[in-house]
């Protein structure tokens, strides 16, 4: 692995991280993380990277999940969704840094009175971070944030399947941050899984449960705290007495952000068949004013980020009756309203 994140095959036998996990956790130990005028330097250049890149990350989002289509370009999605909440959690760190910091007085009582208790927030030490696909900055930055703003070391491992927002961070994000302290590290399942061997003192994950219970069973070996953010179910109940059109425009705007590839997004609608009536054309009314009367040629309407995924959408398509859109097209990876 080399500074800027570029994976080289290993030698045979060789383990490809243990040389730079051993540098990150001496630099942990020499306490230099724990220093606010660290702490701060570092979230102030990660700012940086994000206001001197915005051109490269804006260009990566819209090559991994769409946002350039027929000439047309609109990085609302990406600001929204990824830069712009990147660089709130910057800046709420920042302001925050100081007060995070300090001990926290704790009352004593008769047998302490003649002591002093305080809480004494500590790094953990050397951490992991694995960030998903569907929004590979954002996911990858906050906890980031927060991993610098305790004092942590960190490892960073972006998801290979947004390849040009790996890219961007691998070869550019290394340059804002001491890379004594922090690394980018690359590769697919099988370069994470040996990364994985690796005892760390955190793991914040989000993705799938299916790897989610990998990443769990190789922090358990080491006793290793760990966040889980997995993907689940997001039922919308739609009572009777709502609004149908306010329900719709609701629903569409969530639904189809990011082309629906969010793990909180509203999975499918529960309501009496009289509404079920009545959202029909309403949620046609919304998909028509947000997208057009063609949604494949809209700048707003993002693309399924593979192929991979793409076809199991498409299967998806065939499980039931389509009741609005259902077109695609493969070469594009576009389903208009996918489900």
């Amino acid at each position: 692995m080399s500074t800027k994140g570029k994976y080289q095959e290993p030698e045979q036998g060789m383990d490809p991280f243990e040389e730079k996990l051993q540098r990150l956790r001496e630099a942990f130990n020499t306490g230099k993380t724990k220093q606010a005028k660290f702490r701060a330097e570092q979230l102030r250049s990660l700012g940086r990277f994000l206001q001197d890149n915005k051109k490269q990350l804006h260009d990566a989002l819209a090559g991994d999940l769409g946002k350039v289509l027929l000439g047309h370009w609109s990085a609302f999605e990406s600001d929204m969704s990824e830069i712009i909440l990147c660089q709130n959690e910057v800046d709420l760190a920042l302001k925050n840094l100081q007060t995070w910091m300090k001990d926290e007085p704790v009352s004593t009582n008769l047998l302490t009175k003649l002591s002093s208790a305080f809480i004494r927030k500590e790094p953990f030490g050397l951490v992991l971070i694995i960030a998903p696909w569907n929004y590979p900055l954002n996911l990858m930055i906050l906890p980031l944030v927060g991993a610098i703003a305790a004092g942590n070391c960190v490892v960073l491992k972006p998801s290979e399947i947004s390849k040009n927002t790996e890219k961007v961070l691998a070869e550019l994000l290394p340059q804002y941050l001491d890379q004594s302290c922090f690394a980018v590290v690359l590769g697919g399942p099988e370069e994470t899984g040996q990364l994985l061997t690796h005892k760390f003192d955190y793991i914040f994950f989000t993705g799938s449960p299916r790897v989610g219970k990998i990443v769990m069973a190789a922090a358990t070996k080491h006793l290793t705290p760990i966040t889980l953010e997995l993907g689940g179910k997001n039922p919308c109940y739609v009572d009777d007495n709502c609004d149908p059109q306010t329900v719709a425009n609701r629903v569409a705007w969530f639904r189809y952000f990011n082309a629906g590839q969010t793990c909180v997004a509203p999975d499918y609608i529960l309501c009496s068949q009289e509404m079920q009536k009545r959202l029909g054309p309403a949620l046609q009314n919304a998909i028509t004013r947000f997208y057009g009367d063609n949604p494949q040629t809209s700048p707003n309407l993002g693309r399924i980020i593979n192929q991979k995924h793409f076809k199991r959408l498409q299967g998806l398509l065939g499980c039931g009756r389509v009741a609005i859109g259902g077109q695609s097209n493969e070469a594009e990876r576009y389903i208009a309203q996918p489900p």
